[in-house]
């Protein structure tokens, strides 16, 4: 099977070590960007087609609904799941979040590691069972 790739856009470097080891811990391949701007950059040019993006809303150059709104403009990219890392005082924008396409949002103060791994893993693609292989 193939590892399924998590693309984290979070500006903060210690809440980005904490997901990235837990994740890449897990089993899972791990793709970071600092803000907004460069998780654009690696999705547009390809070099990077998530199952799944953990976006921080409050980051420099391009925030994270701006990227939402990108992605969600974009036909290849879609249908990849988002949830968002915010803090507690952000309803405004969580409820802009779901409105743009969000399927979820993650308060980082309120969730440990493995909290937010049990929630990854509701919304990723699940892997599909070959028809060939229930016939037989």
């Amino acid at each position: 099977m193939e590892k399924q790739t998590i693309l984290i856009v979070e500006d903060d470097s210690f809440v980005m070590d904490i997901y990235q080891t837990k994740l890449s811990l897990e089993g899972f391949d791990v793709i970071a960007a600092n803000n907004g701007m460069e998780a654009l950059k690696k999705l547009e040019s390809g070099e990077c087609v998530p199952d799944l993006i953990l976006l921080d809303i409050i980051m420099p150059y391009v925030d994270g609904l701006e990227v939402l709104k990108k992605i969600k403009a974009n036909e290849e990219l879609r249908k990849i799941p988002v949830i968002l890392l915010t803090n507690l005082s952000q309803k405004e924008e969580i409820g802009q979040g779901f409105v743009l396409g969000a399927k979820d949002y993650l308060i980082k103060s309120h969730f440990t590691p493995s909290e937010v791994l049990e929630k990854i893993r509701i919304y990723l693609p699940k892997e599909e069972v070959k028809t060939e292989e229930i016939k037989n």
